[in-house]
């Protein structure tokens, strides 16, 4: 069959129709919605590395944070123990301090004198052992504690000072009679103030005037401190211990 014969021209192309050219260019993809498309999709991955880098920042201030508390208190609640130990068995300390586990408190007052006084013996290489008398020691500590805390004191004013009535019963008795006369002797040794004991029942009068009457500071300051603050003066109780605990002889007191 013979197409007919003519004008190339004149030959009609889909596409010049005005329904061919609408389906032409919705088939052809469009430039502005791609380049919209992508910008999209780069804001989006440029939020999401923004995130991740907020989140990755967090987390490791807070680990540095956690990490420098607990070596701070790490530190703090092992400096304690590491003296202790250092001072209680000193080949063992900073083992037991790295635990942390080491007390500091010796638990009892008297305790924790007698075992300061071992430590300083322990210590001196010309310690005589065989002189050593730690019980003597403890006798001593006991009898402060009576005086201390199981005394009845009668406190009145005179001129120059005080006067205190002190006294107890068993034990307690005994125990002030050899402790405050001898502590009398050694305030008496003090450039400010002038002590004597006597007899009453059940223990010892201790009187204690000023060396000069008119001073009103003085005179003040032993009223003040009372019977058992003028038993602390003089910084005389320590080396005590001490001579107690080597064995050596110590006359007016009663152990």
């Amino acid at each position: 069959m013979r197409l007919p014969q003519g004008d190339g021209a004149n030959v009609s192309n889909p596409r010049d129709s005005p329904a061919g050219a609408e389906i032409a260019r919705r088939r052809m993809p469009q430039a502005g919605d791609e380049t919209a498309s992508v910008s999209g999709d780069l804001c989006a991955r440029q939020t999401q590395k923004e995130a991740l880098a907020r989140r990755t920042a967090l987390i490791i201030a807070g680990s540095l944070l956690l990490a420098v508390f607990v070596l701070t208190a790490t530190g703090w609640s092992q400096q304690p123990s590491t003296i202790q130990a250092q001072q209680h068995h000193p080949g063992m300390g900073s083992e037991h301090a790295a635990m942390g586990t080491t007390p500091t408190l010796p638990g009892q007052n008297a305790f924790g004198a007698i075992q300061e006084i071992v430590r300083i013996l322990e210590a001196d290489p010309a310690t005589d052992w065989s002189q050593v008398n730690i019980e003597r020691l403890r006798q001593h500590l006991i009898d402060m504690n009576d005086v201390t805390l199981r005394s009845e004191v009668k406190s009145d004013a005179v001129p120059g000072g005080l006067t205190m009535d002190v006294a107890g019963t068993g034990r307690a008795e005994q125990a002030i009679r050899r402790m405050v006369g001898p502590h009398a002797v050694e305030m008496n040794k003090m450039p400010e103030w002038s002590a004597k004991t006597e007899e009453i029942s059940g223990g010892l009068r201790l009187t204690v005037t000023a060396k000069n009457p008119a001073d009103a500071r003085t005179v003040a300051r032993i009223r003040g401190l009372g019977f058992i603050g003028l038993l602390t003066e003089g910084a005389h109780h320590q080396p005590h211990h001490l001579a107690m605990a080597k064995g050596e002889a110590m006359p007016g007191h009663g152990h």
